[in-house]
């Protein structure tokens, strides 16, 4: 009777003791399954949903049903939509097949166009089909084009390859310039070389440089060159540096060595100090 009496109150000491996880977990798993219903998952228990949250579903998942159908988003029942979600359902496909088809979108339905929307569409087609051709640029149609747009073109075209021309980044047609053009085209060509070749970049023929072009380039190069040393950096020439740089680059480094050796911050090589400062450099650790 004593065993019988305390296995009692042992199940039930740990009913109580379980009592707050149980409550706890019930609800969370209420929130969990409310929550799937509105995002209409496989997971949801609508039998477990009171009145009101079977409400808030219904609402959710009409909602979500209005929103699909308006981005055209799958899946869309039109049958659940009411009258006016529907008359603005239509409006709007309407309204996005009419800009589709003035864009040349492939998603374009003329058959659902006004007679007033088709002839907008055909306008808007046509200024496209002449802003490729005065661009130049392979969609262009010019049979599609009035006599005074193929003049517009043309003139387009020859600015546009004028200043292909004349700036090298382009295609360029040498053979539809005109002399005066073609001079033009020639001296820009050689003051984009002359430029190249003096900052040392590529695109650069010194065989075309004047004289006076070389020698500004050769000062330009040893500049850059002095300017790597004075940096040690690895492009250096040490070479193709004068005597007095040389010697102007060694006394620099010999001070940023003593500097270096006395501060203890950088790097220091002792063997290059004179004798009177060994004794100012800190033992090493």
């Amino acid at each position: 009777m004593k065993i019988s009496l305390w296995k009692f109150f042992s199940v039930q000491a740990v009913c109580l003791s379980l009592w707050p996880i149980l409550a706890f977990a019930q609800p969370s798993d209420l929130a969990q399954n409310l929550a799937d219903c509105k995002a209409g998952r496989d997971t949801c228990d609508r039998s477990k949903l009171s009145q009101s949250d079977a409400a808030d579903v219904a609402l959710a998942v009409h909602r979500q049903n209005v929103a699909n159908c308006r981005r055209g988003f799958n899946p869309c029942d039109r049958s659940k939509l009411t009258e006016p979600e529907a008359i603005a359902l239509a409006v709007a496909e309407h309204r996005r097949n009419v800009a589709d088809c003035n864009d040349g979108m492939l998603s374009c339905d003329r058959s659902k166009l006004t007679q007033s929307e088709a002839s907008e569409a055909d306008e808007a087609k046509h200024q496209r089909n002449l802003a490729d051709c005065v661009l130049g640029l392979r969609g262009c149609d010019r049979a599609q084009l009035t006599e005074s747009e193929i003049s517009k073109v043309n003139v387009a075209n020859r600015e546009l390859n004028l200043s292909d021309c004349k700036n090298g980044a382009g295609p360029c047609n040498h053979s539809a310039l005109s002399q005066s053009e073609a001079v033009d085209v020639k001296t820009a060509e050689h003051q984009r070389n002359a430029h190249n070749c003096e900052n040392g970049w590529e695109g650069c023929d010194r065989s075309k440089l004047s004289l006076s072009e070389e020698n500004q380039t050769a000062v330009a190069e040893h500049q850059r060159n002095l300017s790597a040393c004075k940096g040690g950096e690895e492009a250096c020439d040490y070479s193709k540096l004068t005597e007095l740089e040389t010697k102007t680059l060694a006394e620099a480094e010999n001070k940023r060595n003593s500097t270096a050796c006395i501060s203890g911050h950088g790097y220091c090589d002792p063997s290059r100090l004179p004798n009177e400062q060994m004794t100012s450099v800190p033992a090493p650790h």
